[in-house]
């Protein structure tokens, strides 16, 4: 579990986003910024549902409190 939360939280917080975007403008490959964008969207889009950084404690423990569970309907 606690390798599982390190990797989910290396990859949703806007560090690397930025560090990607940045890297984008300073090389002149706009491919690298949109990637960028997409990606910040997505953790934005994450933490609107809920789904915050996560604790080794579980995946649905979380920075924001306890991740609720979308059910089809």
């Amino acid at each position: 579990r606690r390798i599982g939360a390190v990797a989910y939280n290396a990859g949703h917080t806007y560090l690397a986003p930025a560090a990607t975007a940045a890297a984008g403008v300073l090389l002149g490959v706009e491919t690298l910024f949109a990637v960028a964008l997409i990606w910040v969207a997505h953790i934005g889009f994450d933490r609107l549902l809920g789904y915050g950084l996560k604790y080794s404690s579980g995946f649905a423990d979380t920075h924001l409190g306890r991740a609720i569970k979308l059910r089809a309907a």
